[in-house]
């Protein structure tokens, strides 16, 4: 979004002084004074004297000072046009490393790579030093940094806000085949892109009390007297788009001591007593999502969403007044996303701004707070649906379960109106859960509170007005709605598969980075013998680079040539990675048993983090790495199976896993899994998909043709219907010899050194209960995987199924959702439109 005085281009704009010109310059000559003068100035190095990370920070540092200037330029055409901005709240962003991505967008690889050699300085070896900033669990934090990048992209005024841990999701290691977490101390060499912003800093209260008291006008109002004050201190990094001059900015805050330091404490001796406000403050974002089996636990991750929410609102609010413009106009100004239910307090806390601070009146600041809000749920598991209990959240919060039972008050005034006489209905919608412990709901509060509620695909979408948001969406039909996710195809394709990006441009041009349904034009190409003989080139080339790299980090050799079938995402039994592992050992006991049986030669790679808490989950990635153990030690089978756990899958990793993938493991319980984004990273770059019709997978299959894309298992009616007669998994245990031959092994201890109660609890959770379905689907798996390796024995048929399959991946590109959220709920018209770039100008 270019300054009106200035023409839309990045080296024009750098003219704005001789010395801006000279920092900020693109050309090799410029990158290369620039870095010297951050390598000498900002770290006191000298190229002889630098270590590897010496060079990195000096790059990004480089990089930075670009970013910066389009991000100061962008604040003032924001402010010259007064202009609606979306604030995405979200608990988690998982943006992964910035330095190649910015490079990208910026446009100036080539010119820093070739400024570096220069210097005798490999810039593919700088990129590889980048710490990745943990700052999320999975696909929700990462859903949350492509919205950002695509934000920017678009070229709507954009803040992303969250929150600052300085321990992030933990690092994975894999130690005797169990998963041991190790602290990620993602800061511990500083973190060059960011700039801390002392000066935009927010009390934050907790605890207390609250009491009537006499306003300036002499009328009565709220006083909230807290325990405790925390400040939230801003950080921010720039997130610039693809080659336009927006870069818009993702603040994150941290929590310190008001008073760091009691110097009266400290003279008396009482050392601990003088920095304890400075230690417990600081607990607020030292880590990304406590456990919260403890009260402790709970009570720190209420805290920390209610700190960043708090923090961002009151940021927003003086943003507005610094406009002159009066705060019954907030809604005006800002469209606030609420990313699931984490920020969910923002609909109270708003609300307590308004009425208690700024002494508005209740009816409009109801209003101003319903029209400021959508709301995106992002699940139907009943479990990850928000719910704190009551009491807890009164100690913490006082004046918000106030604010919440008045809001609850009026809300089911309204449904009393519209369903009289209907209780049941009214104790299903209520804002408190008094059905036993009383509980405040969270996902409720924001459905409340919002003017939009978006499911995240259109099956997702479906399902949340037909089960858990049901009786708001009969309320309400008009405020839900669906907007399916997207995933980057810059940094999932462009960044992680260059080989792959540059044969797309050479053949239909660059402008499918900036409008992903282009990549239509490679239809035509896929029967092209030549070129599959380029696609298949290139994911040689990137299954040969993961090959290195799982030698590297496992030890275990795979043959690049095999069928990568790959599985990586969070470790949850919903999503079904132990139904991956009964289809391995239905191969292997197949091969033990007719050693001539036809098995095309196939690599299995996992990649999975499991909550620290989630012993079943544990322990799936136990047995996925006691069957690895014994299956790639196994001379009978070696050559034709290999079994990897990938340790810690994290964005960094990811880039190198999706482009090397043959076949994409989707095969979570139908109904389960609201979108899934793998799937389309995996996609466009080329694999083919095994799946359910579960989530974004039923939109993938709809786009690429129900003939490329193996479909197998129940859908999410029969899941119910099945489950509604009284589902007997051992019933299908009985009738399936090769499932018992599976199961039977698993339990005899075969995988365990002959200890037959290791793998007991998953097996007896699998024949007693099986929650998710795994038996009940097993049959079909075992029959689709044999249509995947039919399919793979023609090449010309598996390549040419994998270009349509990336060619036909244009809806998924999260520039489209994000126009869909401008449409839809924010109201926003965008910057640029599809296909127009920074150096052609503006359409």
């Amino acid at each position: 979004m270019p300054p009106p005085t200035k023409k839309n281009s990045l080296r024009q704009s750098s003219e704005l002084s001789p010395a801006a010109g000279t920092r900020c310059g693109l050309s090799v000559a410029d990158i290369k004074q620039s870095f010297l003068d951050n390598l000498f100035c900002a770290l006191g190095r000298v190229p002889m004297a630098a270590t590897r990370h010496d060079l990195y920070a000096a790059l990004a540092l480089t990089v930075r000072d670009r970013l910066f200037k389009q991000s100061v330029l962008t604040m003032e055409h924001y402010a010259e046009r007064d202009a609606r901005v979306v604030a995405y709240l979200s608990a988690e962003f998982l943006p992964g490393p910035h330095l190649a991505n910015n490079l990208l967008n910026l446009g100036i690889t080539e010119p820093t790579r070739q400024a570096l050699a220069e210097l005798d300085i490999n810039l593919d070896e700088a990129i590889e030093q980048e710490e990745e900033p943990g700052l999320g669990n999975g696909g929700l934090g990462r859903l949350a940094s492509c919205y950002l990048d695509s934000l920017a992209s678009v070229e709507v005024p954009a803040v992303g806000y969250g929150i600052r841990y300085e321990f992030g999701i933990f690092d994975q290691m894999i130690k005797d085949g169990w998963q041991v977490e190790i602290t990620d101390k993602w800061l511990r060499f500083g973190n060059p892109w960011e700039i801390a912003r002392p000066e935009i800093a927010y009390d934050v209260k907790f605890g207390g009390r609250t009491e009537i008291a006499t306003n300036e006008q002499g009328g009565s109002c709220v006083r909230w007297i807290p325990g405790t004050v925390v400040k939230g201190v801003a950080y921010d990094t720039p997130i610039l788009g693809y080659r336009v001059s927006t870069c818009n900015p993702l603040r994150l805050w941290k929590a310190e001591a008001v008073e760091s330091f009691d110097f009266a404490a400290f003279n008396h001796g009482d050392y601990y007593r003088a920095v304890h406000d400075k230690i417990s403050s600081e607990n607020i974002t030292k880590v990304l999502y406590p456990n919260d089996e403890v009260i402790q636990g709970k009570t720190l991750r209420l805290e920390q969403q209610f700190f960043f929410v708090s923090c961002s609102l009151q940021d927003m609010i003086r943003l507005h007044r610094l406009l002159k413009r009066p705060l019954d106009t907030f809604h005006e100004k800002w469209a606030v996303q609420l990313n699931d239910t984490h920020p969910a307090i923002a609909v109270a806390e708003l609300m307590r701004l308004l009425v208690d601070k700024h002494e508005m009146a209740w009816d409009t600041a109801w209003h101003v707070t319903q029209n400021t809000f959508a709301y995106t749920n992002h699940t139907l598991l009943p479990e990850a649906l928000e719910k704190w209990p009551v009491g807890l959240f009164g100690s913490l919060l006082p004046r918000h379960l106030e604010i919440i039972y008045e809001i609850n008050r009026r809300f089911l005034d309204e449904v009393r109106a519209k369903f009289p006489g209907d209780d049941a209905r009214l104790a299903r919608m209520s804002l408190i859960d008094e059905s036993g412990e009383r509980y405040v709901r969270m996902a409720n509060l924001a459905t409340v509170g919002s003017h939009h509620v978006n499911g995240v695909a259109q099956l997702h979408s479906d399902l949340l007005v037909k089960t858990v948001m049901h009786d708001f969406a009969e309320l309400w039909p008009q405020k839900f709605l669906n907007v399916t996710n997207g995933v980057t195809p810059r940094r999932f394709v462009a960044v992680s598969n260059p080989p792959l990006a540059q044969l797309i441009t050479r053949r239909v041009g660059d402008g499918w980075l900036r409008d992903l349904v282009q990549l239509r034009k490679l239809e035509p190409l896929a029967d092209d013998a030549a070129f599959q003989k380029e696609w298949r080139a290139v994911k040689l080339t990137a299954k040969r680079d993961l090959t290195a790299l799982i030698e590297q980090r496992t030890g275990v050799k795979v043959n690049p040539e095999s069928l990568f079938d790959i599985q990586v995402k969070r470790l949850h039994e919903y999503k079904r990675q132990h139904l991956n592992v009964l289809h391995i050992l239905t191969l292997y006991r197949r091969l033990k048993l007719d050693p001539q049986a036809d098995v095309p030669p196939r690599t299995f790679i996992f990649g999975a983090k499991a909550a620290p808490g989630y012993f079943m989950a544990k322990l799936i990635i136990k047995l996925i790495n006691s069957v690895a153990a014994v299956v790639n030690h196994d001379p009978a089978v070696r050559d034709r199976l290999k079994v990897v756990f990938f340790p810690d899958f994290n964005v960094k990793n990811a880039q190198h896993v999706y482009p090397a993938a043959d076949l994409s493991e989707q095969i979570s319980t139908a109904g389960k899994e609201a979108s899934g984004t793998g799937n389309m990273k995996f996609a466009m770059n080329g694999a083919l998909t095994i799946g359910t019709l579960d989530g974004a997978n039923v939109e993938i299959r709809e786009e690429v043709g129900a003939e490329n894309f193996f479909l197998f298992g129940l859908t999410a009616e029969q899941v119910d219907a099945v489950k509604s007669r009284g589902y007997r998994p051992r019933e299908y245990y009985e009738r399936n010899a090769e499932l018992r031959d599976v199961l039977d092994f698993i339990a005899s201890g075969a995988l365990a050194g002959g200890d037959t109660n290791l793998f007991r609890p998953l097996v007896d959770n699998l024949l007693v209960h099986d929650p998710f379905l795994v038996l009940a689907d097993y049959q079909a798996y075992i029959e689709c995987q044999e249509k995947v390796s039919a399919l793979w024995r023609d090449p010309q048929a598996w390549t040419r199924t994998s270009i349509l399959n990336a060619a036909r991946m244009g809806k998924f590109s999260s520039d489209r959702s994000i126009r869909d959220y401008c449409a839809q709920v924010w109201n926003i018209t965008p910057g640029s439109k599809p296909g127009v770039s920074l150096d052609e100008g503006k359409a």
